[in-house]
């Protein structure tokens, strides 16, 4: 099946602002560009991946998806649900058979694991769900077709998509997905990710020089 991969991406000036009592506004950008590079870097290196696009409202991010040749969608920043909704009618108009909706913050995301959930035999209409390293919110969608369940992410939304896609008479499975389970938010995250020197090199490599 063609897999049309979606991330929603802020501006950098925007982003992560939970991390501004430990990053100062110009290293919080930089983390932001390295995480970017080095999620886009694991997309090129999954084979089940047919195409990429970042919808961004950011020019900074838009150039880094075109150095890595993704499409970009501009998305006037109005929140991660209204971006993902773009990339999926992107990806319906473009005769994609799914969408993966996969955060640009997990940078040690892992194409071995992320080939294995794309290799995941499943029915259609249906959603994979996988969660952040706390259970409750939503790192990565799957959907089989594009459309097959309107994206609600924010806090809950793990289980608020298991319910939505019931309702809806959609097949849904949680599925954990190690390397997209750490979303870097907090400086907590931050010492999560000290972990994965093998990936995120982009990140580590930033890192390493504060």
């Amino acid at each position: 099946m063609r897999t049309l991969a979606v991330l929603p991406v802020k501006s950098f000036s925007r982003a992560k602002q939970r991390l501004r009592g430990g990053l100062e506004p110009e290293l919080r950008e930089s983390l932001v560009e390295a995480m970017l590079g080095d999620v886009l870097d694991a997309l090129d290196a999954t084979r089940a991946i047919d195409g990429v696009v970042v919808v961004t409202a950011g020019e900074a991010a838009a150039g880094i998806a075109s150095e890595h040749r993704a499409g970009v969608l501009n998305d006037r920043e109005q929140g991660h649900n209204v971006a993902a909704a773009l990339g999926i009618s992107a990806a319906l108009d473009a005769g994609f058979d799914r969408a993966l909706l996969v955060p640009g913050d997990c940078p040690a995301l892992d194409p071995d694991e992320l080939e294995a959930l794309l290799g995941r035999p499943v029915t259609r209409p249906s959603v994979l769900i996988v969660p952040d390293r706390h259970g409750t919110g939503t790192n990565a969608l799957l959907l089989t077709p594009p459309d097959a369940l309107e994206p609600s992410f924010g806090p809950g939304s793990c289980q608020r998509h298991a319910e939505l896609a019931r309702a809806a008479g959609v097949a849904a499975e949680v599925v954990a997905v190690a390397s997209l389970a750490l979303d870097i938010d907090t400086p907590e995250d931050l010492e999560a990710l000290a972990g994965t020197a093998e990936r995120a090199q982009r990140t580590h490599a930033l890192l390493s020089r504060c």
